[in-house]
C-alpha cells in the first residue's frame, strides 16, 4: 500500500494529496456522526460528510501542500532547530488563522447560511483549540517528516481534529 502511494504521489503530487486529504476529511466527519454524536447509520448525513470530503480535497489539500513547499523553500535558517522554529511560527501565525476562518466560511456557504455569522460563533473556539494541538504536532511535523509526507502526516491527525472541527461547525450555534 505504502508504495501504491509514493507511486501515486511521484506522479501526480498535487492530485494524490487532494484526493488523500479528501478522504481524510470526510473519514473525521463520519467520526464525528457516528461515534461523538452517535446518528447510527440511519440518520448520517451525506451532504455533511460530502461537504468536509469537497473542502478537504478542493481547497485544504492543495492550499496546505503549497503551504508546505513555501515553507520548505522561504523559512530556512543555520540552525535546525530555528528554521522548525520558525516554521511553526509561520504556519501558527499566518496559515491556521486563515484557514480556519476559510474553513468555518466555506461551510457556512456550502450550508447556505452566513458566513459571517458562522464565524462569529466559532472561529475563537476554534482557534483557541487549534492552539492547544497544532504547534505542537507542527513541531514534530517540521522535525521529523520528509516534505512530501507532511501533509499526509496532518492528514491522518486531522482525522481526530476533523472530527471536533465538523461537531463544531454543525452546533455552532449551540455552544454558546
Amino acid at each position: 500500500m505504502l508504495r501504491w502511494y509514493q507511486a501515486r504521489l511521484a506522479a501526480r503530487p498535487l492530485l494524490t494529496q487532494a484526493v488523500t486529504t479528501s478522504f481524510l476529511f470526510g473519514l473525521g466527519d463520519v467520526a464525528a456522526q457516528q461515534l461523538v454524536e452517535k446518528h447510527g447509520l440511519e440518520k448520517h448525513d451525506l451532504l455533511r460528510t460530502g461537504r468536509m470530503a469537497l473542502y478537504g480535497g478542493v481547497i485544504f489539500g492543495p492550499a496546505a501542500a503549497t503551504w508546505f513547499q513555501i515553507l520548505q523553500r522561504r523559512v530556512n535558517f543555520r540552525s535546525a532547530n530555528a528554521t522548525v522554529l520558525a516554521r511553526v511560527a509561520c504556519d501558527q501565525g499566518a496559515f491556521a488563522p486563515v484557514f480556519i476562518g476559510v474553513f468555518l466560511g466555506s461551510m457556512a456557504v456550502l450550508e447556505g447560511g452566513s458566513p459571517r455569522a458562522k464565524l462569529r460563533q466559532s472561529y475563537w473556539t476554534a482557534l483557541g483549540s487549534n492552539y492547544l494541538i497544532w504547534p505542537f504536532v507542527q513541531l514534530v511535523n517540521f522535525r521529523l517528516v520528509p516534505l512530501q509526507h507532511r501533509l499526509l502526516f496532518v492528514n491522518v491527525i486531522s482525522v481526530g481534529w476533523n472530527c471536533y472541527l465538523s461537531y463544531l461547525n454543525s452546533h455552532s450555534g449551540e455552544l454558546e
